[in-house]
Formats: structure tokens, sequence, C-alpha cells
């Protein structure tokens, strides 16, 4: 009797192959090939029915100034750092994905809104990670006492689809899209092609019938999340959740954002009763500095539309190696090592024997070229040992010249230094051309690094 043919299946992308290899030659991965019998194989072929079931509902052109223009509707969650990032609530037919370090408080932040959400709406929660008991004990320990949210452990897609046919959520959570599995593919979850498939399927679904999705997404080893990078695609929107386990502040961005603005902060503060949002970050991140230390001064950040206030440090400390020290936590280390040969060159610093420690206190992740003038401060700061005015904030773009220059959304960021009581500000001069008259503090500004550095001495 002859043999039964089988084909080899990559786990990772669905690629197909005669015979096994070692090395996947569509997406690079190795050791990814699995055999298959004919029905596997029937079950991973892209068949006519198979196709049409990924087709959206057929619909007609229309002309595009026949097109209804009215603003999205929109749900408040009850979490206005929530609100913020997502451009002003959920909106309805959406799809997002949030991603996090496990123990970061995605599980914990979503049970939170769908509970929330639960008081207007229907809202479905399910878990692939955790049972019913588990979810339960859960929401006890965060003081939820919603009796209106559906929860479900199913790592199903098919099965859940038919709980949300005969539910009719408006809101459904899936914590998270690596546990689930689906009937379409026969690779093993958490694998490329099943998470392709699983995620295809929710979003086919939430088109259509205008169901507002969260889908839980993890990391992988080096911080982006893990799957095919067409899930980032698939979905309208790309949450971020950051924050170091052993503090208790944690940051949301929007890496995508279909209805909104990829630039908002969301800063959270996680306590044992849940995560809380921080109205005023720039209140608490300043709360703990230090008073009448050098090496400390204060930047105002732009996300998005929220000006933020931050303790940016600097520590310069005679070096004993060959090669000193340059370490940087919060910033770019090679923006700061760009600015440090800067006051080397232009501001005759002598740094070229001292280990120079650059931190953004508060866990804050720093990319504005605006703060590039409180660097170099701080790290005069610290060489020379004088200190820096508790009522004084900088904020200026150095270039290699030692010039400084113009810096954007200046006059939002003068407004929240003086709100929070800061009255002495340094800026770039070219700044002050469209800055209103300013009154109750003293507005400098600079044209080079020399000159800022004269102003503080």
């Amino acid at each position: 009797m002859a043999k039964e043919k089988t084909i080899f299946v990559c786990a990772a992308c669905g690629y197909q192959a005669p015979r096994w290899l070692g090395q996947c030659p569509d997406c690079g991965a190795w050791n990814t090939f699995e055999e298959h019998a004919p029905s596997a194989a029937q079950a991973v072929g892209k068949t006519a029915e198979k196709a049409a079931r990924y087709r959206m509902p057929v619909s007609d052109a229309v002309l595009l100034n026949t097109v209804d223009d009215a603003k999205e509707n929109r749900a408040l969650t009850g979490n206005e750092e929530l609100d913020r990032v997502l451009g002003g609530g959920l909106v309805e037919g959406s799809v997002t994905l949030l991603g996090g370090e496990p123990g970061v408080g995605k599980s914990t932040l979503l049970l939170q809104v769908a509970a929330e959400l639960g008081a207007s709406r229907q809202v479905l929660y399910v878990s692939g990670e955790e049972s019913v008991r588990q979810i339960k004990m859960r929401a006890k320990r965060l003081g939820i006492k919603q009796n209106k949210l559906y929860v479900l452990a199913e790592n199903g897609v098919e099965s859940i689809l038919e709980k949300c046919e005969a539910i009719g959520p408006d809101v459904l959570v899936i914590d998270s899209i690596q546990t689930m599995v689906s009937l379409d593919s026969a690779s093993a979850p958490g694998s490329v092609s099943q998470v392709r498939q699983s995620a295809s399927a929710v979003i086919r679904h939430a088109k259509t019938t205008g169901l507002s999705v969260f889908l839980v997404g993890h990391v992988t080893k080096d911080g982006t999340l893990a799957g095919p990078r067409v899930l980032e695609h698939m979905v309208d929107t790309v949450l971020s959740f950051e924050g170091d386990r052993q503090h208790e502040y944690r940051l949301l961005r929007a890496t995508k954002n279909r209805f909104g603005s990829v630039n908002e902060l969301g800063v959270f503060e996680m306590r044992q009763t849940g995560m809380f949002p921080v109205p005023n970050p720039s209140e608490t991140l300043l709360s703990q500095r230090a008073r009448g230390a050098s090496g400390s001064v204060v930047f105002c950040t732009m996300r998005g539309t929220r000006p933020i206030l931050c303790d940016l440090q600097a520590l310069a400390s005679r070096s004993f190696y060959t090669m000193p020290k340059r370490m940087v936590g919060g910033l770019d280390s090679g923006r700061v090592a760009l600015l440090l040969a800067v006051m080397e060159k232009r501001a005759r610093k002598k740094l070229y024997d001292q280990d120079v420690y650059v931190s953004v206190a508060g866990g804050l992740e720093l990319d504005d070229p605006a703060a590039d003038l409180a660097v170099c401060l701080a790290v005069a700061s610290s060489l020379e040992g004088f200190t820096l005015s508790q009522k004084l904030c900088v904020m200026g773009e150095v270039g290699l010249c030692g010039e400084v220059r113009p810096i954007a959304n200046a006059e939002r960021r003068v407004a929240e230094c003086m709100r929070l009581g800061f009255t002495e500000i340094i800026l770039p001069k070219q700044n002050l051309k469209n800055l209103p008259p300013v009154k109750g503090a003293s507005v400098t500004g600079v044209d080079t690094l020399m000159q800022a550095l004269a102003v503080v001495h």
C-alpha cells in the first residue's frame, strides 16, 4: 500500500513545503516546520470556501462627497487617562491592541475599564489565561461590584464569536490574543499564523457588527509586540503599556491611532486596589525632587497636547577608568554623548576624565530635542558643584556649534511652568518673538549654550 502523502507547514507563518526544511524561506524562522496529514493540510490550505469567509460584506462604490461625515460615536470608558490616549473615548466598531510586559497591569486596567463600561453597556470579558474563578478573585480584590459584566474562560475564537452573537455585547475584551485558537489554522497556539487567523476573525466580526474590541498582546524579549507585524496594521489602535514593576507608575502611549493623536500619554499609579489615573503627572513627578542638590533641573516636555514637567538629573564624578563611563536613563544615549562633546568643545567643560550619569526621574522616556539645554545645564551644575534655582525651568535644542535652536509649543510649556510655580524660565531667544507678555515670571532668551551657562552661574 502506498504511503499517505504529507506536507510540512511552518508553525510561524504557515508556509507549506513538500519536505522538512531547517529554515523557513518565507519568514526566516529556524526549526518551525511540522509534518501534517492530508486532513490537516486541507485545513491549512486556502480553499475558495475559506477565502470567502475572510472577505468583508459586499458593498457598493459611492461618491466621496455623498459619504456621511458625521463624527464617530464615542463612549467614555470612565478612565480619563485612557480616554485621552484613545483620542476622546472608545469608538464604535474599533479594535484596540494593548501590549505590555507580563505583570505591568494590562489585565487589571482592562478589567476595571470593562466594569466601568458595564454600567451602561453590555461587556464581555474573555480570558484564555485565567478561569472565571480567578477573574472573580481579581475583581473582588479590585473592589469591582459590577453585576452586568459577563466573563468567559475560552480560547476558541469560533466559540467566542458564537457567545457574542448570543449575548450581543457592545464591548469585547480578549485577554490575550496569543492564547486564542482558530479552526482555520492548524498551527500551535501563539504562533504567527494562529494569531493572525484569530485576530482576523475577531476584527471581521467587529467591523460587521459595530462591536468595540480590546485585544491584549504579549511582548517579546526586545520589547516589541509578539506575533506578526501585520497584526498592528489590521487593528485601529495600538497602545503600549510601560513601567517598571518595582515602581508604582505606569505609562500608556499610542503608537498607532486611526481616531486620534499618537502623541498622547496617559499616566497611572498601580496600587493594591487597582490602576488609578494620575490627572496631574507634573506635580506627581516633581513631588520627590531633591532640594538644594546640584545636577538637578526641571524640564517641560510635550506629550501630544499635554505639557509635562519632569526632573532631569545628572551626576559627574572623577573617573578612575581608562575610558570614562557614560550611563543614560530615559534619554537617547547617543544624543547625550553628542551634547557632552558640544560642552567639551564649545563651552570648554572638561569631561574627558569624568564619569557622567544622566537620568529622567519618574521613569519617563524622553525623545524631545528641547531637553538638550536642560541636560547641558544639569551636567554643568554637577561638574562644577553649583545649585540651580528651585524655581527654574529650562528648555531648548542645542546644535553642534553650541547654538540654542527654537522649540515647538513654547507658549504652552511656559504656561504649565507658571501654573506649577516656576517663575524663572530659560528658553531659546527666537521663541520670545512669538511669546505673549508673561506676567509674574522672568523669561530669559538665550542664543548659545555659553549664554545659558552665564545666566545660571
